[in-house]
């Protein structure tokens, strides 16, 4: 019999078309299972139970077999598509044969990927892999220079290779099995019909089969979290998260943001509100430094016992005001964007940053410009980058400086020019400013402290390229101390407030809906015109109060609708983090954590995080529903605000 004979004798129905589809399926599902039980034996915790265990192999199975019958779908619709008698011709085997071969390969990849990412996130994919396939040109330079991506690649092609041999030699009969249309269209019906089926059994926002975050992101499925990620970008607050009657959320958000010299402007549904000042007071300039990842793990006069943040500690402790006790309100830069530039809670789903309301919205710039103050914004990267540039520019800051203004930068990364070209453009744009007759607000934001660890040689002892993390944060310390040496010697150092503060912690680790442990960040103040003696700070506080604490140190009487606490004036009472992980939000106080997740659901904590573990509280009492209920009332006030376009005092 040749090639081209149809076979008139019966084939086993695994060497066929359809079985060669099943064979693709089931390689899916050893994939997916073999990846998942590398995850759980890196990254899972000592204590989880027979029955966590049993629930996450079932939850695991239900959602790789569902995208295992979803990715037959293409390859079965083919065959329905496809003359029957041109499926054995010689263009369609090698047409075949290479799709196989591409799709197996990629499958294999992304198996790679995802390894690599849940290493870096501790998550499945989610918005920031959506947000990565948005902005390639920083995300493929990155992974060239963060990982082996030649080996990884060249071990991906030769497993396709191999798979897709061993496969044609199982399936080699299909060739020349007829199968009618009825025949076709049944096989490609029924994977249809099952995968609808096991849609419904199944929550595609992400598995809950334990109180460990890692475990239920360890329990699902990639394909499904990606497509559920690119699909909720923008969520329906009040239809997935816990809320109360619209009036009483109002009421509630009113009296926590109520201090010492605080006057509402407006009644009911406004937060807006007056606050005390004295206008004879000088017009400070300000600069606030958001430094990438600079969490406090790494900082000496924070604790670490070797430390990595030299420069930092001595300025920390001999000549400024250091912060010990402060949360980031998310663990992406968008997140300390909003929070410590517009006093902005954390909403699940995309930062306001992200979205599309966001072109007048409330910030610290806007206040200052109100003042009189000129506003300008400098970026090691490009600020197309997660909407950075837009956000700027349309909320308060006359002018923007990227990474496409540097002419002859001495060094770039995967995401822009070191930090020592961007302390020394900050140096000069601070001298022009401060040549015209008006006070400036200036904000920075670095980018040499992230993947993958790339700086000039010769700055700091360690060997830029081992591209370790230790070495970038101890790069980044000697150009904030290199740029604080600079500034010493401009007019502007003794009328100027300066602020060190990390955007967000350098990685999310822990068992917790929103491992809060690793959000602890600095800020430390500096400048003779506000330091007269260094001190430490233990007030609590998150990336929210940045803003409104630096207001409250300029003194000057304005009006704000943040959602920040000033750390130095507010009531102890009342100290509160508000902060965000993923699709989670929610509060911390009084050494209790409420998070609000999808679904409505609540989960409470309890512990000092700086002390021992935060544990799951069983009991939850009158405390801990009053916390709850101040959760639900910021947030669901902020996101009402945002959607309806009221966050902002200006026109």
């Amino acid at each position: 019999m040749t090639d081209t004979t149809r076979s008139s004798t019966a084939v086993p129905w695994r060497k066929t078309r359809f079985g060669f589809v099943a064979l693709l399926a089931l390689s899916l599902l050893s994939g997916w299972t073999l990846l998942r039980a590398f995850l759980f034996s890196r990254f899972a915790g000592n204590e989880t139970s027979f029955s966590e265990l049993a629930q996450l192999i079932a939850a695991g199975f239900q959602r790789d077999l569902f995208m295992a019958l979803v990715f037959s779908l293409p390859w079965l619709g083919w065959f329905v598509i496809l003359r029957d008698r041109a499926f054995g011709e010689a263009w369609h085997r090698w047409l075949f044969t290479a799709a196989s071969f591409g799709f197996i390969a990629w499958q294999i990849f992304q198996l790679a990927i995802e390894y690599y990412f849940f290493e870096e996130f501790r998550s499945r994919f989610n918005t920031v892999a959506v947000d990565y396939l948005i902005y390639p040109h920083e995300v493929f330079v990155n992974i060239g220079e963060s990982y082996p991506v030649i080996p990884i690649v060249s071990a991906c092609l030769i497993l396709g290779v191999a798979w897709t041999w061993l496969a044609r030699r199982l399936c080699r009969p299909m060739w020349n099995d007829p199968a009618p249309l009825g025949k076709r269209f049944f096989h490609f019906v029924g994977a249809l019909a099952l995968a609808l089926v096991l849609a419904v059994t199944f929550n595609f926002k992400g598995a809950t089969i334990s109180k460990d975050r890692t475990l239920n992101e360890i329990a699902n499925n990639g394909p499904i979290s990606f497509i559920a990620a690119f699909w909720t970008r923008n969520l329906d607050y009040t239809a997935f998260y816990k809320t109360l009657p619209k009036e009483e959320a109002y009421a509630r958000a009113r009296r926590l943001l109520t201090e010492p010299g605080v006057e509402f402007v407006n009644p009911g549904e406004s937060i807006r509100r007056r606050i005390a000042g004295d206008a004879t007071k000088p017009r400070l300039n300000l600069v606030i430094i958001l430094e990438e990842s600079l969490g406090s793990e790494f900082w000496g006069c924070l604790g670490r016992t070797n430390t990595l943040t030299p420069a930092m500690d001595r300025l920390a402790l001999e000549e400024g005001w250091l912060f010990t006790n402060l949360y980031a309100s998310g663990n992406r830069t968008v997140r300390g964007f909003e929070g410590v530039l517009a006093s902005f809670p954390p909403l699940p789903g995309d930062s306001i940053v992200k979205r599309d309301r966001s072109e007048n919205v409330e910030t610290i710039a806007r206040v200052l410009k109100r003042d009189g103050y000129n506003t300008l914004f400098l970026y090691g990267g490009r600020g197309v980058f997660d909407g950075m540039r837009a956000f700027a520019v349309h909320n308060g800051y006359d002018k923007f400086v990227e990474q496409k203004h540097f002419e002859n930068p001495s060094f770039t990364t995967a995401w822009g020019v070191a930090d020592e070209d961007l302390f020394k453009r900050t140096v000069t744009e601070l001298r022009d400013l401060s040549k015209q007759d008006k006070p400036f607000c200036a904000t920075v934001l670095t980018v040499s402290n992230h993947k993958p660890y790339t700086y000039p040689t010769g700055r700091i002892a360690e060997d830029p390229l081992k591209k370790k993390r230790e070495h970038a944060v101890k790069y980044s310390d000697w150009c904030l101390g290199e740029f604080f040496k600079a500034v010493k010697n401009e007019p502007y150092w003794t009328n100027t407030v300066f602020c060190v503060v990390a955007d967000h912690g350098a990685r999310v680790y822990g068992s917790q809906t929103i491992p809060i442990k690793s959000y602890e960040i600095p800020m430390v103040l500096l400048g003779p015109a506000l330091v007269k003696e260094p001190k430490q700070l233990d007030q609590l506080g998150c990336s929210l109060d940045v803003p409104v604490t630096l207001l409250g140190l300029i003194g000057r009487p304005y009006e704000s609708l943040f959602f920040g606490r000033d750390l130095l004036k507010g009531d102890p009472a009342h100290e509160r983090v508000l902060i965000n992980h993923n699709r989670s939000i929610g509060i911390w106080a009084k050494e209790r954590m409420i998070v609000l997740s999808l679904q409505k659901s609540v989960e409470y904590y309890e512990g000092d995080p700086k002390k021992v573990e935060v544990r799951t509280l069983a009991n939850p009492g009158a405390t801990e529903q009053q916390l709850s209920d101040d959760c639900a009332a910021l947030f669901q006030v902020a996101d009402d605000l945002y959607m309806n376009q009221r966050y902002h005092l200006d026109p």
